[in-house]
């Protein structure tokens, strides 16, 4: 069996079985993915939203993580079908691998919970990373049996696949495919994201002659791009970041992010999160607020998700070429040195405004000690026949890429609570006083 005779890669040839999605996307769908789609671990994507927060801001972008997952695995089937006329491709994998592959694809979001990545930011010991909550809906229950009985796939295969630490050459192939510059996953939700938000700025690059220009890397264990590519991955370069300024780190966005994180932060000591992260996005939700009942944190989830949106306000917010002390002493700090130093803040902004700042009506928002993925990718030269990385050969991946992605989107911002922000922009020594909150904290 070659790979476009895998049922899935043939299905793109056929207008049976298939599912619509935006952009008037069909999805094919054969019976084993269908058996897939249709278990209750995966049907919980589809009350899940895909940025969760940003509606307050961007009010259409209630896409779902199953709407997303069905756009990557068309993305996942539209490689392969490339990359099968790759040689060094077609002769690194079989079409066994291809099928764990493309079921990884799909599969790939399946330990989401509501508001994943916010919480996952702030580190705590007790969260699991989603790609290890996915352990117990991929190796148990009605994804598992699929797998096995549907597919003939072992589902701590997939699990490897997803989570794993790729040793074959076969399989760092797939990884870059799955997570990597130019992987399934972001070729998807800059699109999809953009779309939905109301904004050009994620679908501005040319996705099917990206696509068309897939080849292997020099080593062969990894995606390259032909020369031919070269500018439409410039243009995902560049989509990536006005995506990540004007829409993920969107200051109102950030604002209400925050809000939930010092909420999940001052609660999660008293929840069961295992059950917690099995939840749909509305029970999660009402579970949260009935925690946070007579606390601090429930004036933070009723401005998220009360009968008013109510976020707190910017006062002020720094970059790294604006105030570079401020910013370092902030950036890439653990969480809860972030809380301490709000709290710090707070009792000095009190003795300064004459009146009482609670804790939680401070929140500083930071990058996270996370670092987004550098966008490295080698262009193969056909004629020539040889291969350079991108950023040799362009200044819009040297400036945009190369150098470090979050310290030019991701800004350090201070918000407070609605009724304090005139007070504390009027502050005349507010540099000062967070200079002082980071020298107390440390």
């Amino acid at each position: 069996m070659t790979l476009r005779d895998i049922p899935e890669i043939a299905a793109l040839r056929s207008s049976r079985g298939v599912i619509r999605i935006p952009p008037e996307i069909d999805v094919p769908i054969t019976g084993r993915v269908r058996q897939l789609i249709d278990t209750s671990e995966f049907h919980r994507l589809a009350h899940i939203r895909q940025l969760g927060l940003v509606s307050l801001v961007y009010p259409a972008a209630n896409h779902t993580r199953l709407e997303h997952s069905l756009g990557v695995y068309r993305n996942a089937l539209l490689y392969v079908d490339r990359l099968a006329d790759e040689p060094r491709f077609a002769a690194a994998v079989e079409p066994d691998d291809i099928e764990r592959f493309l079921v990884s694809a799909l599969l790939h979001d399946l330990g989401h919970w509501p508001f994943c990545h916010p919480i996952e930011d702030i580190s705590l010991p007790q969260v699991p990373g989603h790609e290890l909550f996915a352990n117990s809906f991929l190796l148990e229950g009605e994804i598992a049996d699929t797998l096995r009985d549907d597919w003939g796939i072992p589902p701590r295969d997939v699990l490897e696949m997803l989570s794993g630490k790729p040793q074959a050459r076969r399989d760092r192939i797939f990884r870059s495919m799955l997570s990597g510059p130019i992987d399934v996953d972001k070729m998807d939700y800059l699109m999809r994201d953009s779309l939905h938000a109301g904004v050009p700025y994620g679908r501005n690059f040319d996705r099917h002659r990206l696509i068309q220009s897939l080849c292997l890397n020099k080593m062969g264990d990894g995606l390259a791009i032909s020369d031919k590519g070269k500018t439409a991955a410039e243009m995902m370069v560049f989509a990536r970041y006005v995506m990540f300024s004007e829409v993920y780190w969107h200051h109102a966005v950030r604002s209400a992010t925050a809000m939930l994180q010092r909420a999940f932060y001052l609660l999660h000591g008293m929840l069961d999160l295992d059950p917690l992260f099995r939840m749909t996005e509305s029970p999660w939700i009402d579970s949260l607020t009935a925690a946070a009942r007579d606390s601090p944190a429930e004036e933070l989830l009723s401005g998220l998700f009360g009968p008013t949106r109510r976020l707190y306000k910017r006062v002020v917010q720094y970059s790294l070429f604006q105030e570079p002390n401020l910013y370092h002493g902030l950036a890439r700090r653990p969480y809860s040195w972030l809380v301490r130093c709000a709290e710090q803040f707070a009792a000095l902004a009190s003795t300064a405004l004459s009146r009482v700042v609670a804790p939680h009506e401070i929140l500083l928002d930071a990058p996270p000690a996370s670092l987004e993925v550098e966008f490295q990718i080698e262009i193969y030269f056909s004629k020539e026949q040889y291969y350079r990385p991108l950023g040799d050969i362009s200044p819009v991946v040297k400036t945009l890429a190369r150098e470090q992605f979050d310290d030019y989107v991701k800004r350090v911002r201070l918000f407070v609570h609605p009724r304090l922000a005139t007070a504390m922009r009027d502050l005349p020594r507010l540099p000062e006083l967070i200079s002082e909150a980071i020298e107390r904290t440390e």
